[in-house]
């Protein structure tokens, strides 16, 4: 498409090879920073969304032993007890070896010996038709167990929560940055109008209308942004494609997984600048022949 912007016209208007190197390398930067920016709010997305869908499967039951009963031997019939409810895939009892697992990463090794811990039943639920915190609660009550569900509900909504105010985030960021680059064009455009007012009066003697020089401008233009998008886009996915290489299976962090499939998505980005800037120049171009007329 950018080859055929550059071979469609007989070159009419000279070059300003300094000004045009400094557009080209403002639109590489904005299209740069706008790939790292869309991958970027892709994986946080994806982390967010995917801690909400482990959240949603899985549940925490907290067991509070009887007087004649040990902890451990409370929690392994509570385990039992939810194994057969509708809707649990599988239910299991920490011992307090697991217990202490997640536990010192917070605490560290010191405390754990000397602290008491909860009893604590991990249950897995069925994805596909998953038991609600009510019926498990039911099934507890019924087998004479004093013990606490969480669903997870409250994180779950805050996680959800977050991975919208990211979509909503990412899509300002684009604006933001589409803004940028159609005024670094237009303010480009407008400096190559008042620099080559000699051609542009030399055109409009030959019988050039407006629309005909300002689409000399707009395929200029948008020829240069669209190598300059396809510049920033390549560079940004050399970076994103090393860190994920570095990552391994997770990405660099889980907190923001990488996947090869969002590299897909900076093919847009020279696109939309070559469309943001031939659009910018053609009108800023047309606006600026209507004054002088």
């Amino acid at each position: 498409m950018i080859g055929r912007l550059r071979r469609s016209e007989p070159e009419l208007l000279p070059r300003e090879a300094g000004g045009e190197r400094w557009l080209v390398v403002v639109i590489a930067v904005l299209c740069f920073l706008a790939s790292i920016a869309a991958v970027g709010a892709l994986a946080a997305d994806r982390a967010a969304h995917g801690w909400a869908r482990q959240l949603r499967a899985e549940a925490t039951v907290q067991v509070r032993p009887r007087v004649d009963e040990t902890g451990p031997a409370a929690a392994a019939r509570a385990a039992e007890t939810l194994a057969g409810v509708k809707g649990v895939a599988e239910a299991e009892a920490l011992d307090r070896k697991a217990a202490e697992g997640l536990l010192r990463p917070w605490v560290g090794e010191a405390a754990l010996p000397d602290l008491p811990l909860p009893h604590l039943v991990v249950v897995h639920l069925d994805p596909k038709a998953p038991a609600s915190a009510p019926s498990l609660s039911r099934a507890l009550a019924e087998a004479g167990l004093d013990a606490s569900v969480d669903d997870h509900s409250l994180w779950r909504g805050e996680v959800e929560r977050a991975a919208g105010v990211i979509t909503a985030l990412a899509g300002a960021a684009f604006l933001l940055i589409a803004a940028a680059t159609g005024a670094a064009i237009a303010y480009a455009t407008r400096a190559g109008l008042a620099a080559q007012a000699a051609v542009i009066d030399t055109l409009s003697l030959n019988g050039a209308s407006d629309g005909r020089i300002a689409g000399l401008f707009e395929r200029r233009f948008g020829a240069l942004a669209g190598t300059a998008g396809a510049t920033g886009a390549a560079t940004a996915a050399l970076l994103l494609a090393g860190l994920r290489l570095a990552g391994g299976e997770g990405g660099l962090t889980p907190a923001l997984p990488l996947a090869y499939v969002d590299l897909l998505v900076l093919t847009a980005c020279p696109i939309l600048a070559l469309g943001v800037a031939a659009l910018s120049a053609r009108f800023t171009a047309l606006a600026k022949l209507s004054g002088r007329s």
